[in-house]
């Protein structure tokens, strides 16, 4: 009977074992979209380039009316002025037309730029606090969420994430 007790006990220590070991050899995941938008740093970013884009689109538009208003202007003027200085105001306007679409282009091409600099900001402080945290929570791999097809909540490391980021990483600077 003691010796039943005594296998029973080692069984179960082996068992209580190899589930806490294999624990930590099951991946656990994280979404890396979600950290990006709703950290601290992520946040402010958004905030940052959304406000700059809505500012320079703007600006675009109130440019774009005064460009159709002169177009209204020049039509209303076609049968006064001389073939030649009307050829000349339609040759500055479409000038001007394609400047405002160089216009566009920049800005969103640097709203663009400063958006993948923001991001690439993010997981350079990113990778280190993942590593850490796996070597912490003896976890030996992290999977992000989207290439996951269906995985026990218990395993998600999101939340863990953002506050350990949110504790190293304020904002980023983009201009």
């Amino acid at each position: 009977m003691r010796n039943f007790i005594k296998q029973t006990l080692l069984i179960f220590i082996i068992f209580f074992c190899f589930n806490f070991n294999a624990y930590a050899n099951v991946p656990h995941f994280l979404d890396f979209k979600y950290i990006l938008n709703q950290s601290d740093a992520g946040k402010k970013a958004q905030s940052f380039l959304k406000n700059k884009l809505e500012k320079g689109i703007k600006n675009l538009k109130e440019k774009e009316k005064t460009i159709q208003q002169e177009e209204k202007k020049i039509i209303s003027q076609k049968k006064v002025i001389t073939e030649d200085e009307y050829k000349k105001k339609v040759s500055e306007l479409r000038k001007k037309v394609a400047l405002l679409q160089k216009e566009r282009t920049s800005l969103l091409n640097t709203v663009a730029k400063q958006r993948e600099k923001a991001r690439n900001e993010l997981l350079k402080n990113l990778n280190p606090i993942i590593k850490d945290y796996m070597k912490d929570k003896k976890i030996r791999m992290v999977i992000d969420k989207k290439s996951l097809l269906l995985a026990d909540e218990n395993l998600n490391i999101t939340n863990d994430i953002i506050d350990l980021l949110n504790k190293k990483l304020k904002s980023i600077k983009l201009d």
